[in-house]
């Protein structure tokens, strides 16, 4: 869905007032949120709401067990593992093919043949 075709309007005023509507009632007013941003990501390509539902998923369980502890050394490695989960998602999508082209071109200049597998995908959209 992009933001200059007619389904976005549609979409957007059906989110909005629902959210009015549900003024009094915040965890629902999250949830409407937190679906709607869903679908919207989903509209664009499906295949990726796994990615994002991965990113979702691993920075609320962090949140909530950052909120239970007060050991820094503890906070620090749960951030951690925050970063690292998304910037591998990231780096993943953004560098594999060229890092593999790269080690092919590299491996040829030695006389192997290399031929890898490389993404012909664009970056997901909101990573």
């Amino acid at each position: 869905m992009l933001f200059n075709s007619l389904t976005f309007p549609i979409f957007f005023l059906v989110v909005y007032s629902s959210y009015l509507a549900l003024q009094r009632h915040l965890k629902i007013q999250n949830l409407l949120l937190l679906v709607a941003s869903y679908v919207f990501y989903g509209f664009w390509d499906w295949r990726f709401l796994s990615l994002i539902l991965i990113s979702t998923l691993v920075d609320f369980f962090v949140g909530k067990l950052l909120h239970g502890t007060d050991n820094y050394h503890k906070r620090r490695a749960l951030l951690a593992l925050s970063i690292i989960t998304n910037l591998s998602i990231l780096g993943f999508f953004k560098y594999f093919s060229f890092f593999a082209d790269s080690f092919a071109v590299l491996l040829s200049f030695v006389g192997m043949k290399a031929d890898f597998p490389t993404l012909n995908i664009i970056l997901p959209v909101g990573i």
